[in-house]
């Protein structure tokens, strides 16, 4: 994405001038269809250096920040109704640094909410061991742990006001004496007396301030009497969030926090969910199934699917060059069109009696495999409609979805009456039933052996140019 200058208007008071962000980004088309561009300028700006701190959440205390490790973890339930055990987990290994942020996504039933509550301590491994930092957490009770977990159905106590659901997690992470419990209750049943009246407790003092700096943060400064029956979805979720963050713990948990929102608000929360990540530094495990949160929010994306780890890597990896046909028709919206092709002479592919020409590092690789069928997978973005000539695929559009900056048309192919999806112009004329030609971006083409495997480039590589970097780690 370019950056626009400044614009001086040459008066004291300037307006807000409005652009649209478009083009051939696979990120950026993505996040900016739903209203989402900043989070991609983020994600492709400069490289992540240390965690920034949040001047309106004050530190009394260096963070203990730790990266996680899942060694060799499984987990599997009983047998039932005469059925073998179910296995949600198996024998994944995986490592996330020290202060990133990993998504993790995939279909129903993939376990990934699964590792999070293992991760959490609310379900124990069949095996494998669970690492936080350098300490192997799988023996201990969740309140050992140091995490904080934030749900998909946000768990806030109706019965307390949104001060008391802040500083809830903070007024039981050490045990009290019958003694210290009393003052404590004083101190808050006595703050609204006039000062000689109140009954002071250190400690409690503590947990106002932090329930305060948590509050301001989160702009929630003006709800703390409020119960949660009072608040909007988008403010229980920030009291959820603020929650987990008033413990400042080592890892943050995310089960789908967004899901029970709507579209406009999970935006924004997204952004703010971002935002608050990376001024903390907190390492975060984050599932979701949206495609538009795994491709925006993370610096990695760990793909699952029957309780493996399919791929892991940054979203532009995984969009680019996916590992296998799963992660391929998973990750992108749309999915990646798949068609079968034969490796042709010259290193070129054929789909029926077409020749595709095929440019970039799968060429060399296309030697080895003349005469073999495989899976040619190509992205929406790579089909272009294009005048009518021999090389180009002839097609009959079956349906379009004009959504605003682009055009998404859903076209059969006259050669193998294959399905196939296009991002074009959204002042295209597309009518059901019209004939048009698709041309296919020789760079375009990633290869599946009959495994769904895929068949990587001898040397890796950049598929452009000027593809986009996301930041590294520090």
């Amino acid at each position: 994405m370019r950056s626009m200058p400044a614009i001086s208007t040459g008066r004291a008071t300037c307006g807000n001038v409005l652009l649209t962000a478009e083009g051939h980004d696979a990120v950026a088309t993505t996040a900016t269809s739903h209203s989402d561009s900043r989070l991609v300028d983020e994600l492709h700006e400069m490289p992540r250096s240390r965690p920034t701190t949040n001047p309106r959440i004050a530190r009394h205390e260096r963070l203990s920040l730790a990266g996680v490790r899942f060694e060799a973890l499984s987990k599997s339930y009983p047998a039932r109704g005469g059925e073998g055990p179910v296995e949600v987990i198996r024998d994944l290994s995986l490592a996330i640094d020290d202060g990133e942020f990993l998504v993790l996504v995939g279909p129903s039933g993939c376990g990934k909410s699964t590792l999070l509550r293992l991760m959490a301590g609310l379900e124990t491994p069949s095996s494998g061991e669970i690492w936080v930092g350098d300490q192997a957490v799988s023996q201990l009770r969740p309140a050992k742990r140091n995490v904080a977990m934030v749900f998909q159905s946000y768990a806030l106590y109706p019965h307390l006001s949104v001060r008391d659901n802040l500083g809830f997690g903070l007024r039981r992470s050490r045990q009290r004496s019958a003694l210290h419990q009393l003052q404590d209750q004083l101190h808050r049943s006595t703050r609204w007396l006039p000062g000689r009246l109140q009954l002071n407790s250190e400690r409690e003092a503590r947990v106002e301030q932090r329930v305060r700096e948590v509050a301001g943060a989160l702009e929630l400064d003006q709800l703390l009497d409020r119960r949660p029956k009072e608040l909007s979805g988008g403010q229980k979720q920030r009291v959820a969030l603020g929650r987990a963050m008033a413990r400042q713990p080592a890892v943050f948990l995310m089960d789908e926090p967004l899901s029970n929102l709507d579209a406009k608000l999970r935006g924004s929360t997204r952004k703010q969910i971002v935002e608050l990540q990376r001024q903390l530094g907190t390492t975060t495990l984050y599932v979701t199934h949206d495609q538009v949160e795994a491709m925006t929010m993370g610096h990695r994306i760990a793909v699952l699917n029957q309780g493996r780890l399919q791929q892991l890597g940054t979203p532009m990896e995984l969009y680019r060059w996916p590992s296998n046909l799963f992660v391929a028709q998973f990750i992108g919206s749309p999915p990646m069109n798949v068609l079968p092709v034969q490796v042709g002479p010259s290193q070129t592919l054929m789909l029926g009696e077409r020749r595709l020409s095929v440019e970039g590092p799968l060429v060399d690789a296309l030697g080895p495999l003349e005469g073999q069928n495989l899976s040619g997978g190509i992205r929406a973005e790579q089909l272009r409609v294009a005048p009518a000539t021999n090389r180009n695929l002839p097609a009959e559009v079956s349906h379009s979805e004009v959504l605003g900056n682009e055009q998404l048309i859903t076209c059969r192919l006259l050669n193998g009456n294959h399905l196939v999806q296009v991002r074009a112009e959204p002042g295209l004329v597309a009518v059901a039933g019209t004939r048009i030609h698709l041309e296919a971006d020789p760079w375009g083409w990633r290869l599946f052996d009959q495994d769904g495997m895929a068949i990587n480039p001898p040397v890796p590589g950049r598929m452009n140019d000027d593809e986009p970097l996301l930041p590294a780690l520090s």
